[in-house]
């Protein structure tokens, strides 16, 4: 009997601030199949940080729409989200209205620094007929716990029976992450202890106390915030996504799965996206390899997850290239 040849599944995450997880798994898959393999199965992916919308939306289809709202500093802009499941389902990156990539770097303001628009992006969803809002809380620009979303939601009548499901790619709890993100928003230590202090009064008045939940401080507080006034659940990032992309089911078909990330290292292991697929692939007993930019994970590190070729690339030519041969040695069973 004819054993059918099994493709590829190609699921990289975004090189973070390089390349789109769609361009690195596009550059791979024509890699794979320069090498004589039959064309893979692409799915890109993302962590519930910034790309998250991307992978969703390439993998369940829909429609993306935008609405007028504050930056993180108060100025109106124009930011997208997007609608799946005929509009029952809106996807929003917290970022396209208070990410830190909106506010040049002389003008970071941690105290200042607002996520009143990305609480008006959930409200646009709402008024357009989504009941669940996916929020994807990388990349923020604020520490205010929320306050500003919530304050732009209470304005527009509340949430109305919609239900909000935080995606978050940290574990953080709400009392860390003035502390632990701060600094990278402008904060010198004298404000990261007026933000936590703030923070501390804020989580004093919300209906539920924050402080100690894990995921609660991600964006600056925001899932927190969100968690505590309307019960959005928290839920980590990457096994989400996995899951509502049936990666499981899409691994067990493949005779391989070629994975991928801007740095790997000891925060792979940690609940990243990469760590995650590694987790799953070795259960399932499928062969898992990866194409980086930078490899500063130890020999230790990659066994944990039954990592086996692991290549360095850091253009789109060279992830082509690295995959390419990764596929000859896949054909010669040399991989």
């Amino acid at each position: 009997m004819v054993v059918p040849e099994r493709p590829v599944l190609v699921a990289p995450d975004s090189f973070k601030g390089t390349f789109r997880a769609a361009e690195v798994a596009g550059a791979i898959g024509r890699g794979l199949e320069r090498a004589g393999l039959m064309p893979p199965d692409l799915l890109p992916l993302a962590d519930g940080g910034d790309g998250t919308l991307d992978a969703l939306l390439v993998n369940l289809g829909g429609e993306t729409v935008s609405a007028r709202v504050r930056d993180p500093l108060g100025r109106e802009i124009e930011a997208g989200y997007a609608l799946v499941e005929h509009g029952g389902t809106a996807l929003i990156e917290m970022a396209a209205a208070s990410g830190l990539s909106l506010v040049a770097e002389e003008e970071r303001d941690a105290w200042a620094a607002s996520t009143y628009g990305t609480g008006q992006l959930i409200v646009d969803a709402v008024d357009r007929g989504a009941r669940v809002i996916l929020v994807a809380v990388g990349g923020s620009a604020t520490t205010d716990g929320g306050a500003g979303a919530l304050e732009a939601i209470e304005a527009a009548g509340g949430l109305r029976g919609a239900r909000i499901v935080v995606l978050s790619d940290v574990q953080t709890p709400w009392e860390r992450c003035a502390e632990v993100y701060g600094p990278q928003k402008g904060a010198d230590p004298a404000m990261v202890r007026r933000l936590a202090d703030r923070l501390d009064e804020l989580a004093d008045r919300l209906p539920k106390d924050p402080r100690g939940m894990p995921m609660t401080g991600a964006a600056g507080g925001l899932s927190g915030g969100l968690w505590a006034a309307h019960g959005a659940s928290l839920e980590p990032g990457a096994p989400w996504i996995l899951d509502a992309l049936d990666f499981d089911v899409r691994m067990r078909a493949a005779r391989a799965v070629v994975t991928g990330e801007g740095k790997l290292d000891e925060q792979t292991l940690q609940g990243k996206l990469v760590g995650e697929v590694g987790t799953r692939t070795r259960q399932a007993g499928v062969p898992l390899h990866a194409i980086v930019g930078t490899d500063a994970l130890d020999a230790f590190g990659k066994r944990m997850i039954d990592l086996q070729v692991v290549a360095v690339a850091t253009t789109l030519d060279e992830i082509g290239a690295a995959a390419e041969d990764l596929g000859r040695r896949l054909v010669t069973g040399e991989a």
